[in-house]
């Protein structure tokens, strides 16, 4: 179902840089009518302020701590679309002393955050017949040896995001998984890669995903030759409702 953010409000964690602050960007410039900034750090948004004035709210919150999420959730009670961006991601053999406390962090943030997020939206996204994005990676479905902790919580997280389309779809809300690939933030130069996509081609591609009514989100060039590759399974398997 096509979803428009035309005279939305929408709601964007981890909003103050990276394809978090992107996003904000586009969903304003395609005309979204307010966005709440989610941040562990209300300082760190005043770019974004002075730009859009009262367009944006900072409002603190981490997702990665239950109670900061639900108050989030109670002080953003007018919310149509809910963007979880905020994620963590770090270099990580499987193989390694840290290899446990880095997997647990990574889930802890990515994967539990996710489930933080929906549950407490919930209700509001399905009052508003809302839209919910999941910025998920390639990493969900493929993964990468030197990101080993950073793909299976990715995994994880899209995982989660399947579930929470069958069962919020069924309550008229719209779910949206994003899988971009290397994107030119801080945490593709500490993965090492190199020409990276702009983070407009994910924020844009958000935009028109919605409007396409689409649940999967390869937005950048690597992104879609896995889409090329996955479809099949994802038309046959993701997308396939087995209880029928």
């Amino acid at each position: 179902m096509s979803y428009s953010v035309q005279n939305k409000v929408a709601l964007v964690t981890g909003a103050n840089r990276g394809i978090g602050k992107s996003i904000v960007e586009s969903l304003i410039n395609h005309g979204a009518k307010k966005v709440y900034l989610a941040v562990r750090d209300v300082n760190s948004t005043t770019d974004l302020e002075e730009k859009f004035g009262d367009k944006v709210i900072t409002v603190e919150a981490d997702v990665s701590d239950t109670a900061s999420v639900q108050a989030l959730a109670q002080q953003a009670i007018d919310v149509d679309i809910v963007v979880n961006n905020a994620g963590v991601g770090t270099p990580q053999s499987i193989l390694g002393e840290d290899v446990e406390k880095d997997f647990a962090f990574q889930l802890e943030v990515n994967a539990f955050g996710l489930l933080r997020v929906a549950n407490a939206f919930a209700k509001t996204l399905e009052a508003n017949k809302g839209a919910l994005v999941q910025m998920n990676s390639i990493a969900s479905v493929k993964n990468f040896p030197h990101l080993s902790t950073y793909s299976a919580s990715k995994a994880a997280s899209y995982s989660l995001t399947q579930a929470l389309r069958t069962e919020l779809g069924a309550k008229g809300v719209t779910v949206l998984s994003v899988h971009p690939g290397p994107v030119a933030t801080a945490m593709a130069v500490a993965a090492g890669f190199e020409n990276a996509a702009a983070t407009t081609v994910v924020s844009e591609g958000i935009i028109s995903a919605l409007e396409a009514g689409d649940f999967h989100l390869f937005p950048d060039e690597m992104a879609k030759q896995i889409e090329a590759a996955y479809q099949s399974f994802s038309d046959n398997v993701i997308m396939v409702d087995f209880s029928e």
